[in-house]
């Protein structure tokens, strides 16, 4: 039995060929790891984006509650100690602009 000799040519060659095919196969699986991390933080953002949503609900839903007449008025005269004003504190002022005679 004759064993073949390889050249210095054939053997660099075949070398080269797997580094490269090593080399294609490690940049693969980075990137499909890259695309896994950006899915998870998209998916995170997705969820933060409904939470804040909601969040904007409840806090709308409590400004409209604060800024209802009967709840301000309520505030003014128990916190503020405020009351309806007396006939004389009542000033009407004419606002007509220069053009209307």
């Amino acid at each position: 039995m004759v064993r073949k000799k390889y050249q210095k040519k054939e053997i660099v060659l075949a070398a080269g060929c797997i580094l490269l095919a090593i080399a294609i196969l490690t940049f693969y699986i980075w990137h499909q790891a890259a695309l896994v991390s950006l899915g998870y933080k998209t998916g995170k953002l997705e969820q933060d984006i409904l939470s804040f949503k909601e969040d904007i609900k409840i806090l709308e839903t409590e400004k409209a509650a604060l800024l209802a007449l009967d709840k301000v008025e309520k505030i003014a005269r128990e916190k503020l100690n405020l009351s309806e004003p007396k006939e004389g504190q009542i000033i009407y002022e004419d606002f007509r602009l220069p053009d209307d005679k």
